[in-house]
């Protein structure tokens, strides 16, 4: 469960009805796996104490990120540790697969690579990075192909997949990004309609910097 406040004494408030809730049905919050983030404002480090917020009277541990979901939430919100989570999965994975499936033929080995190389999990939700995350991101899913196919190592990313009929680096966020813009403008939620209709919020913005702009990068 997530709590999400403005301000520490909202939070505080939301820590209460918990107690309340847990007390009332018998309920116990287990406070060594409960934990505190504060997000930054823009640039600017958030000044607070240490200990912001209690449960059952034990003070929570204040941490600079934390798993949800399987996502890397940051305090400065970035995306950079979150894409290299998914980097690594993404060379085990595609290890594996070249590992055992190496005396397959092209076919099979580009429909295990559709199954098992291109899921890029909450990529949809990547808005805040730096080039280089993106860049070690994209090498590593070209190198995997090329691996996977015995492939030249510095042969052309682009000519490769073209010839395969599978999709690039640039192609999977793209989609990913635009399923989830759909989804939330269908969304029949009052706060996804604010999202939605809100063309400065992150996620649209960079919806529009990936299939309007002509931000393709250098292919390695």
């Amino acid at each position: 469960m997530v709590l999400l406040s403005p301000s520490v004494e909202a939070l505080r408030g939301l820590l209460r009805v918990c107690e309340t809730f847990a007390e009332t049905h018998g309920l116990s919050y287990n406070t060594k796996k409960s934990e505190v983030m504060v997000f930054n404002v823009g640039r600017k480090t958030t000044d607070c104490p240490q200990h912001i917020a209690t449960l059952r009277g034990i003070p929570l541990k204040r941490v600079t990120q934390f798993k949800y979901l399987g996502h890397i939430v940051t305090e400065d919100l970035s995306d950079n540790l979150d894409m290299e989570r998914e980097r690594r999965a993404l060379a085990v994975r595609c290890g594996v697969v070249a590992l055992r499936f190496a005396k397959c033929n092209a076919e099979v080995k580009v429909t295990l690579f559709r199954a098992f190389c291109q899921t890029f999990y909450t990529c949809s939700l990547w808005v805040n990075y730096t080039a280089r995350a993106a860049g070690a991101l994209r090498v590593q899913y070209n190198n995997a192909f090329r691996a996977l196919m015995g492939l030249p190592r510095f042969c052309s990313a682009s000519g490769m997949f073209a010839n395969a009929n599978v999709d690039d680096y640039y192609a999977i966020i793209r989609k990913r990004t635009a399923s989830l813009m759909r989804r939330v403008r269908c969304s029949p939620n009052g706060v996804m309609n604010i999202i939605a209709n809100k063309l400065e919020s992150p996620i649209w913005v960079h919806w529009y910097e990936l299939h309007v702009s002509n931000n393709v990068g250098l292919e390695k």
